[in-house]
């Protein structure tokens, strides 16, 4: 289990993980508006995506109304480095 730190950039011009910056912090871009949660939706199905696990194992553990939000994935930290480095 990795518990992560994102930045969340929302209505992007398209969706997007950028990678990790110095902080260690992941760098996301969706571009779903921050109203009602599609902003969280939509970074949740988007780091599912990456990971290729399914977005019910994506968990918002903090952050929900701010763009520095915590994540809980059930994949080892080197691994999701990994698989969430920019091509």
């Amino acid at each position: 289990m990795a518990r992560i730190s994102v930045r969340v950039t929302p209505r992007a011009s398209r969706d997007a993980v950028t990678g990790f910056d110095e902080r260690g912090v992941l760098g996301v871009r969706v571009t779903a508006a921050p109203a009602d949660g599609a902003a969280n939706a939509a970074v949740t199905k988007l780091l599912a995506k990456a990971l290729g696990i399914p977005s019910r194992d994506v968990v918002l553990v903090s952050g929900a109304t701010s763009r520095e939000k915590v994540f809980d994935l059930p994949v080892d930290t080197s691994e999701l480095r990994r698989r969430l480095a920019p091509s």
